[in-house]
């Protein structure tokens, strides 16, 4: 049994929110590279040239990369040979977004109550997804998510009989309807499967994966690389003005459902889909 200090967890967070608002991931950058150099458009060249460049300032100048720092969503796998000592984990992770968003004067963009809408002034409480997993290490995602690609994201309850073009339909749907409004190239998550609510978690999760990784499972890395391409040819391109770059990278994963079922969630990123990952 390993032992770790809720301070410690706290720490952690505390540095990962302030990391995820101040620098893209290596993945994206490379990404962010090769989508200006191959955009046909150039006014979206040039878009993206800009994007690159507020990039290297914000880097530099530890200048958020988007005035909305977003809620900060935390996905935690905790070992289960992990004895965590000093509190309440919870209060631990919910400390350590309060003085990453205070401390890295970060903009606190979370309200108390959804309708009477009072600022909680320090970003708190963060949404939380915890996994029990084997092993005696901690592994922490922080993924801060702006509300402009957040309120276009989308779940179809499907019928089984959709199929494969549903699931398409289903995707390029959001996408359609999102248009500028996400602030593209976004990236977009999806989640196949499950129940209502696990799809739409797993929509939320692909969004955290690497861009350097490839997905196993044979139809899913066809059907990414299929609407990845689907997605650009809508013409949307960067920030909405037209271009081949709409999306970087379809994210999807998948899980089993009912057999009376199809659930599919489609959650967009902007641009600079952030996201840190460490472990304890």
């Amino acid at each position: 049994m390993r032992t770790i200090e809720t301070k410690e967890i706290t720490r952690h967070i505390k540095e990962m929110c302030i990391e995820a608002n101040h620098y893209l991931s290596d993945d994206m950058q490379e990404v962010f590279k090769k989508s200006a150099q191959t955009e046909a458009s150039p006014l979206g060249r040039q878009i993206l040239r800009q994007l690159e460049e507020n990039l290297e300032i914000a880097a530099n100048d530890m200048i958020p990369i988007c005035q909305d720092t977003g809620m900060a969503v935390i996905f935690i796998k905790v070992g289960q040979e992990v004895h965590i000592e000093g509190g309440s984990l919870a209060e631990a992770i919910h400390q350590g977004v309060r003085e990453g968003y205070t401390e890295g004067f970060l903009r606190k963009s979370v309200v108390k109550d959804p309708i009477y809408r009072e600022n909680t002034k320090d970003n708190t409480p963060a949404v939380i997804h915890y996994e029990i997993t084997e092993g005696d290490r901690v592994d922490i995602t922080v993924a801060p998510k702006g509300f402009g690609s957040e309120n276009m994201s989308r779940i179809f309850m499907l019928k089984p009989a959709d199929g494969m073009e549903g699931v398409k339909e289903a995707i390029l749907t959001a996408v359609r309807e999102a248009g500028p409004n996400a602030c593209p190239p976004m990236v977009v998550g999806v989640g196949i499967g499950g129940t209502f609510e696990k799809c739409a978690l797993m929509a939320k999760h692909a969004l955290t994966r690497n861009l350097k990784e490839e997905r196993q499972e044979g139809y899913v890395r066809d059907l990414e690389e299929e609407m990845l391409q689907t997605i650009n040819r809508l013409g949307i391109g960067p920030g909405g003005l037209g271009g081949v770059t709409t999306a970087m990278a379809v994210n999807i994963e998948t899980y089993p459902t009912h057999i009376a079922g199809l659930p599919v969630a489609v959650n967009i990123c902007c641009h600079v889909n952030r996201h840190v990952h460490r472990v304890i």
